[in-house]
């Protein structure tokens, strides 16, 4: 029996997996409402698709485990955290980035965070914005409680101006419904 506090010599590399005879059909989605096909991997997460296919980089890499909140999008209208999310479960669905929130003019959330002067590093940024719109879905007049409920980190703190720009922007939507 070998020490254990030995080490020991390193394995052969494993065998290449053999590939299937049999193509796999590429996977459909659409993103900011613009149809595309995915034919690598199935378990890259959307991020990577995002950023280094469709070179969409707005939603940004944080930390890689769902927590930061820097990569959240907009799946099917609800908030994802697209680091998380395999390219063979985002298939078929609806994924709207910050680059699809404007159409011929900002998006309320958008201009509000203008307005209000969020950003600092601006990092985070596209992330909070995702899951304010996310919020103002469900939400239509929030309170501190229901903004309190996004989880999306910023490293700078500007969060008393982050809750601003979504009071602002629940208005503005508000009195656009009038």
């Amino acid at each position: 029996m070998q020490n254990p506090t030995e080490r020991r010599p390193a394995a052969a590399p494993a065998a290449a997996p053999k590939r299937s005879a049999t193509p796999v059909a590429p996977l459909a989605i659409a993103i900011n409402g613009k149809p595309y096909e995915h034919d690598g991997d199935p378990s890259m997460p959307l991020l990577w698709f995002l950023r280094d296919t469709l070179r969409l980089t707005g939603t940004k890499f944080g930390c890689g485990v769902g927590a930061c909140g820097a990569c959240t999008v907009l799946v099917d209208g609800k908030a994802a955290r697209s680091c998380l999310l395999p390219m063979q479960n985002a298939a078929g669905h609806q994924i709207t980035t910050i680059e699809g929130l404007a159409g011929d003019s900002l998006h309320p959330v958008q201009q509000a965070w203008i307005e209000e002067d969020v950003p600092q590093c601006g990092y985070c940024q596209a992330g909070q914005i995702v899951a304010a719109v996310d919020l103002l879905q469900r939400k239509p007049k929030p309170n501190d409680e229901d903004i309190a409920t996004i989880s999306n980190l910023c490293r700078c703190g500007t969060y008393p101006r982050i809750r601003k720009a979504i009071l602002r922007a629940a208005e503005s939507i508000q009195a656009q419904k009038k």
